[in-house]
C-alpha cells in the first residue's frame, strides 16, 4: 500500500500546483490514498467548505488542518458538510468537526489523526499526547497516521520517538519548509516537515515584500499569498499490508521548471 500526503497547501497557487500534478503523481507512484493538510487553503489562513470539496474533486481522500482551521468564520457552521475534513483534535473550539477518520484501503483500516504541538502554538488545549493516548485506546484501526502541526522539531521527534511502536506514521506540517530527515525505524515512518504547496518566490507562501515591509520596517500589513509559479512538497510511504508496517518514505519536491 501507498499513501501520498502532501504539505500545506497555501492559497490559490497551492490549489493550481495540486490540480496540476496530483493525478500525475497518483498515477506514477501507484497511490492508494491520498491526505494534505489544507489549513492554509483559502487565501493562505484557513480554509471554506468549497475550497474543501474542489480539493476533495482532484482525488483527496482525507483533509488535515492545523492552527487556522478556523480562520474563515464559514467553516464553523460548514465544516460538518465536509465528510474528509480533519481538524487538530486539542485546537479550541474543539467541540466543531472531527479530529481523526478511519478509511478502508486494501482491505486495511487507516485511521487518520490530526493533533497540534504545544510549542509556540496558540490556543491549544490538551497536550498532543493527551489526545494520542485517548485516540490510541478508542480507535481501532490497522494503520495509524498521524499530522503532527507543530512549531517545534524537537517537539515533533519526541512525540514520534514516544510513539513509534503504536503508529506507523507520523508526519510534521506548519513550518512550510521540507525537512530532509525522513526515515523508517522499526516499522514507523517519519519526516519533521513535509513542505508546502505554494509559490516558490515568497516567504513560506507568503508575499515576501509584504513581510519584508511588516518585519524590517514595522508597517502594518495584511497577510497576502504570493503569486507566481508553485512549488509541491509531499511524501510517499509505503506499507507492508502482510506485517501491517511502513517500508519506505520517500521525499518529493516539485520545483517550477524556470
Amino acid at each position: 500500500m501507498k499513501i501520498l500526503f502532501l504539505g500545506d497547501v497555501v492559497g490559490s497557487v497551492g490549489r493550481q500546483v495540486l490540480e496540476k500534478y496530483l493525478k500525475t503523481i497518483q498515477l506514477e507512484e501507484q497511490i492508494d490514498f491520498t491526505i494534505i493538510n489544507g489549513e492554509n487553503a483559502a487565501h493562505g489562513k484557513g480554509i471554506t467548505s468549497r475550497i474543501a470539496h474542489q480539493l476533495t474533486s482532484l482525488g483527496v481522500d482525507a483533509i488535515t488542518l492545523g492552527n487556522h482551521a478556523f480562520s474563515k468564520g464559514e467553516i464553523l457552521t460548514t465544516m460538518g458538510d465536509c465528510p474528509n475534513l480533519i481538524r487538530p483534535m486539542n485546537l479550541l473550539p474543539t467541540d466543531i468537526g472531527k479530529s481523526y477518520l478511519v478509511k478502508e484501503v486494501c482491505g486495511l483500516k487507516i485511521a487518520v489523526i490530526n493533533l497540534c504541538g504545544k510549542v509556540f502554538m496558540d490556543r491549544v488545549d490538551k497536550t498532543p499526547y493527551e489526545c494520542m493516548d485517548d485516540l490510541l485506546r478508542r480507535v481501532k484501526a490497522d494503520i495509524y497516521f498521524v499530522d503532527l502541526h507543530g512549531e517545534a522539531t524537537a517537539e515533533k521527534q519526541t512525540f514520534w520517538h514516544h510513539y513509534r511502536n503504536r503508529v506507523q506514521i507520523v508526519v510534521g506540517t506548519h513550518t512550510h519548509v521540507q525537512t530532509a530527515d525522513e526515515c523508517v525505524v522499526q516499522g514507523s515512518a517519519y519526516i519533521t516537515d513535509v513542505g508546502m504547496c505554494g509559490a516558490y518566490d515568497s516567504i513560506l507562501g507568503r508575499d515576501k515584500d509584504e513581510v519584508i515591509s511588516h518585519v524590517v520596517h514595522g508597517e502594518f500589513t495584511h497577510y497576502t499569498p504570493a503569486k507566481g509559479d508553485g512549488l509541491l512538497c509531499g511524501v510517499v510511504i509505503e506499507i507492508d499490508e502482510t506485517t501491517r508496517k511502513a517500508i519506505a518514505i520517500k521525499r518529493i519536491q516539485l520545483r517550477p521548471e524556470n
